[in-house]
C-alpha cells in the first residue's frame, strides 16, 4: 500500500501518467476519500500528459485516522468562531496544506498543478498562499473564500452536515444515508446510473468507514474562517470551476474567490451541483488541461 510519513500522519496515494510528466496532484473534499475522483477525469488527466496523484486527506480513507480527537459540536465551534472565541479542533486546514507539500517533497516533486474539489480547494488555496514556490497553477473547484456572509447550505443540508453519524452504524445505514446526502447535492444528470451513489457508498463504507474524520475536517474548515487576504497574495495562474446548481456550497462562494486572487478566471458550468456529473467531466476535464497548459 503506497503511504508516506508526513506530519506525524500516514497519508495513502496513488498516482497514474508519466512519472517525467508535469505533476497534477488532486485535493479531495470534506470527508471524502481519494476514490470520489471520477475515473475519467483521472484518465483524461493522464492522457494528456500528466502524473496524476490523488491521495487520501488525513483523517479519511486508507490514510491515518485521529481516533480519539477532540470533536466538539459544529454549532457550538461556528459561535466560537463567530466571537472570536477558541474552540477545540484535532487540526487545522494548514496542517492539511502541509501534509499536500509533504507528499510532494516524498514523491521528490518541486512543483504540482494543484486541483481541489470543495474543502480540497481550500487545502490548495492555502498551498498556493503559503508555498508559492511550489505551485505551477490552482484550480479550486465547487470551493470557496470562506468569508463571512457568502450563502450557505440548504437548511436540510445543514441538519446532514452537523448530524453525527454513529461509527458503528451497519453497512446498509451507512450506505443509505451516504446516498441519500450525495442525491440532494448532486445534479440530476440524466448520464449518471441509477445506481450511481449507493455504488460509491458502498465503495467509500467497504474501503475505510470514518464518519468522525469528516466531523473533524468540518472543524477545520470552521476554524479557517475567511482566506480573503491569503487570496490576495497569491500569484499562481488560477481556475476557478463552480456549478451553477450548487445547493451545499453557492456559487457567491466562487465568485468571492475569482474576486480575490489576482487574475483569477472564473468559469461556471450550469449543469453542474456540488459534483462532477458525468455529462459534465469532459469539460470540466478540457478546463483543467486547458489551464495548466497554459499555465
Amino acid at each position: 500500500m503506497p503511504t508516506i510519513r508526513a506530519n506525524n500522519v500516514d497519508l495513502y496515494y496513488e498516482e497514474t501518467g508519466d512519472p517525467d510528466g508535469p505533476a497534477m496532484l488532486l485535493i479531495m473534499g470534506l470527508g471524502t476519500q481519494m476514490i470520489a475522483w471520477p475515473d475519467a477525469l483521472v484518465a483524461t488527466l493522464t492522457k494528456a500528459g500528466f502524473r496524476v496523484i490523488r491521495y487520501d486527506n488525513r483523517d479519511i480513507g486508507l490514510s491515518t485516522h485521529l481516533h480519539g480527537a477532540p470533536i466538539p459540536s459544529p454549532i457550538r465551534a461556528v459561535i466560537a468562531k463567530a466571537l472570536g472565541l477558541p474552540f477545540p479542533h484535532a487540526y487545522a486546514l494548514k496542517d492539511m496544506a502541509a501534509d499536500a507539500v509533504a507528499l510532494l517533497d516524498a514523491l521528490d516533486i518541486s512543483r504540482a498543478h494543484l486541483v481541489g474539489a470543495s474543502m480540497g480547494g481550500m487545502i490548495a488555496q492555502i498551498v498556493a498562499a503559503t508555498y508559492p514556490d511550489r505551485v505551477s497553477s490552482l484550480t479550486p473547484i465547487m470551493s470557496s473564500s470562506g468569508r463571512p456572509g457568502l450563502p450557505g447550505p440548504t437548511a436540510e443540508l445543514r441538519r446532514r452536515m452537523i448530524a453525527k453519524r454513529a461509527p458503528n452504524s451497519t453497512r446498509e445505514e451507512a450506505i443509505s444515508a451516504s446516498a441519500e446526502t450525495l442525491a440532494l447535492i448532486s445534479y440530476p444528470d440524466p448520464a449518471r446510473a441509477p445506481d450511481a451513489f449507493r455504488t460509491m457508498a458502498g465503495r467509500a463504507f467497504d474501503r475505510a468507514y470514518n464518519p468522525e474524520g469528516g466531523r473533524r475536517h468540518l472543524l477545520a474548515v470552521i476554524a479557517d474562517g475567511s482566506r480573503v487576504e491569503r487570496l490576495k497574495g497569491i500569484t499562481a495562474p488560477t481556475l476557478v470551476i463552480h456549478g451553477a446548481a450548487d445547493p451545499l456550497v453557492p456559487l457567491a462562494s466562487s465568485q468571492d474567490i475569482a474576486r480575490h486572487v489576482p487574475g483569477a478566471r472564473l468559469e461556471v458550468v450550469r449543469e453542474m451541483a456540488h459534483d462532477l456529473p458525468p455529462s459534465q467531466i469532459g469539460r470540466v476535464s478540457e478546463l483543467i488541461v486547458e489551464h495548466a497548459r497554459s499555465a
